[in-house]
């Protein structure tokens, strides 16, 4: 992409308002157009209700009233808040402890410098496998690692980025994601024919190899696209980077006791799991659905594995000493958050306006119907979902609000014209994955912005949009390309999966 064409981008992005305040203007747009559209009677019907659909006005005084009271649990309960404030408690201690930074000199040490890009990526999108883990975990360590590597501390943040975000859905290992959309996409294939069953891994074949596509498009985006423009970019932030320098023994012996330390507790993890493991499946009896206590405890485990490791680390090498360092570095932590809190806050209360207003059901209905009316081509109808799918993904972020909406519509209609649920929830997914990385209105964005501005003081919205674009039209293309290609040679999409749908 041209340079001057995301110079642009960067420009008027960055005139817009803080991201917190941006989120308040959305919030004030959203309450205008409900009550401008309140009124109206929309022929869509909301597939969780069977009834049309209503915008909800949200200037009404009851609705204000609700919008008062609701306000500190909207805060409280918005699910990202509690993610990143808990794992960062782990985070911070390993950080602040050292063990981090031990662990990158070794890392670095047996990673050759060509390799630090690919290999950042694949870690990224191995970070699937624990949820939402990756943005607090994967993503400012990739600025910390390239830094150290003496490259600039942006390009490894936006690397981290897009592996963890924008290749959301490829991963090696079944994640959480696959039965939870299997769930919305085998009960709306049943609206057709009430015995059809999907598997929970029919996308795994592809999204598997999804991720040698997805590494190969990033490493070049990074190295040919983003690196030359980061290079100017002055260092100017409260975390400069620091040359690293050679392990001490003190340290070397740390990191060996940490991580033997951290190899245990994954072992007595299971253990634990494989030998009494019932409490930890969900109601299907599956460790990996979306409702196992194993997955809902990630978080948790995250702060758990993370802490244990930093405290053994920081008292061998005597980096840490008496439990108040323990407090301390905990508390340097949240203190980097408090930015982010501030946005978490207004972006809480906008994301619950827009979902009580039914503006995003709304967009989302109408859509699927709009291209369910155009009647194309089934190859072209792909793409058309991947391409519509990346457009609602501007404006609702949640992958499985998206789909609870959409698969009612696209399944049985795709299903009636021939093409299997297993493709269409594929396409939905590259949509869905692709475009998370260049939408403020990602509940994660906003904490990307922050661990920016550690480096350079004047990252806005615009910065980091101009420098993820690339990375989301590229991966946009190679994706639905791939897919295409896929379905041309019949390589199977997964487990028991299929491309076409009997009429």
């Amino acid at each position: 992409m041209n340079q001057r064409v995301l110079d642009t981008i960067e420009r008027l992005g960055n005139r817009l308002p803080d991201p917190a305040l941006l989120f308040v203007w959305a919030l004030l747009l959203v309450w205008v157009l409900s009550a401008l559209l309140s009124p109206i009677s929309f022929e869509a019907v909301d597939p969780a209700t069977g009834q049309p659909i209503r915008v909800v006005n949200q200037l009404t005084s009851q609705s204000l009233v609700n919008f008062l009271t609701r306000s500190v649990k909207t805060f409280v309960e918005f699910p990202p808040l509690g993610l990143v404030l808990v794992a960062m408690l782990g985070v911070g201690v390993a950080e602040q402890a050292g063990l981090i930074q031990a662990g990158l000199k070794a890392l670095l040490k047996v990673t050759p410098k060509a390799l630090l890009t690919p290999a950042l990526l694949f870690v990224g999108l191995l970070s699937h496998a624990a949820g939402d883990s990756g943005y607090v975990v994967v993503i400012p360590l990739g600025a910390v690692m390239f830094a150290a590597a003496g490259r600039h501390p942006l390009l490894g943040l936006t690397t981290a980025f897009a592996g963890v975000s924008g290749g959301f859905s490829a991963c090696l290992i079944p994640a959480g994601l696959d039965p939870l959309l299997q769930g919305f996409t085998q009960k709306a294939a049943q609206i057709i024919d009430p015995t059809a069953a999907v598997n929970p891994l029919c996308n795994w074949f592809f999204m598997s190899g999804s991720v040698v596509v997805i590494v190969l498009v990033g490493w070049y985006v990074t190295d040919r696209i983003i690196e030359p423009r980061v290079a100017s970019m002055k260092l100017d932030g409260t975390d400069p980077p620091q040359a690293l320098t050679p392990l001490s023994p003190a340290e070397l012996r740390g990191l060996l006791v940490s991580l033997a330390v951290l190899g245990l507790m994954f072992l007595g993890l299971a253990i634990w799991i494989i030998g009494w493991g019932d409490p930890w499946r969900g109601k299907n009896g599956q460790l990996m659905s979306h409702d196992a206590p194993l997955m809902q405890g990630i978080v948790p485990l995250l702060f758990v594995l993370f802490l244990v490791p930093g405290v053994t680390f920081g008292a061998i090498s005597g980096s840490i000493r008496t439990h108040r360092d323990v407090i301390q570095a905990m508390s340097k932590s949240m203190g980097a958050m408090s930015y982010y809190m501030v946005m978490a806050f207004f972006a809480a209360q906008f994301t619950a306006a827009f979902k009580e207003s039914n503006l995003g059901v709304l967009t989302a209905v109408n859509g699927a119907l709009f291209l369910q009316k155009l009647n194309l081509p089934p190859e072209i109808t792909i793409v058309a979902i991947i391409l519509m799918t990346a457009v609602l993904d501007l404006l609702v972020g949640s992958a499985s609000a998206k789909w609870a909406l959409l698969a009612p519509i696209l399944v049985p209609m795709l299903m009636s014209v021939g093409i299997s649920p297993d493709l269409t929830q594929a396409a939905y997914r590259i949509g869905d994955s692709t475009v998370n990385i260049v939408t403020p209105l990602m509940p994660y964005f906003p904490l990307v912005v922050v661990y920016a501005q550690r480096y350079v003081k004047s990252v806005g919205i615009g910065t980091m949009v101009s420098l993820m674009i690339p990375y989301s039209l590229l991966f946009l293309l190679a994706w639905t390309l791939l897919l295409l290609a896929w379905w041309t040679l019949g390589l199977p999409l997964g487990l028991g999966a299929s491309y076409t749908w009997p009429r």
